[in-house]
C-alpha cells in the first residue's frame, strides 16, 4: 500500500500560471510531480489537485500520455481501475522541472511585480 498523496502538496498561494516555464499544459507539472512517487488512480490524483475539474485533469492526463511522459494501465480484477505513471521519459522530465522552480522561486518578486505591472 502506497501513502496518500499530501493535499497541501501545491500551495494555493502559489498559482501554477505564475511561472512563464510550463510542462505539457497548466496542470501538467502538477500532474507529474504527482506521479513522481509511483502510479496513482485518478481519484488519488483529485486530492492535492483540488483546484482541476474532472474534464481538465482528464484533457491534461490525455496530452501527457499522448506525448510520452505518462502511461495509463487499465488494472482488472474484483475492482476494475485506471492507473497513471510516469514512463521513463516523464521521469527525465523531473530534473528539469527542479531548475524551473528553482528559478521560478528565485525571481518570484520580479514575476509578481511584472503581473500587477500589466495588470493596471
Amino acid at each position: 500500500m502506497r501513502a496518500p498523496l499530501d493535499p497541501d502538496m501545491f500551495d494555493p498561494v502559489c498559482p501554477s500560471d505564475l511561472s512563464p516555464i510550463r510542462f505539457a499544459d497548466k496542470w501538467g507539472g502538477m500532474v507529474i510531480r504527482c506521479l513522481e512517487g509511483g502510479p496513482r488512480r485518478f481519484s488519488e490524483l483529485r486530492v492535492p489537485l483540488r483546484g482541476i475539474t474532472a474534464k481538465v485533469l482528464t484533457q491534461s492526463l490525455r496530452t501527457l500520455e499522448r506525448d510520452g511522459l505518462i502511461s495509463r494501465t487499465e488494472m482488472a480484477g474484483p475492482i476494475r481501475h485506471v492507473e497513471y505513471e510516469l514512463t521513463a521519459l516523464g521521469r527525465s522530465m523531473l530534473a528539469p522541472m527542479d531548475v524551473a522552480c528553482a528559478w521560478t522561486a528565485e525571481h518570484w518578486d520580479e514575476l509578481i511585480d511584472a503581473r500587477e505591472a500589466a495588470a493596471s
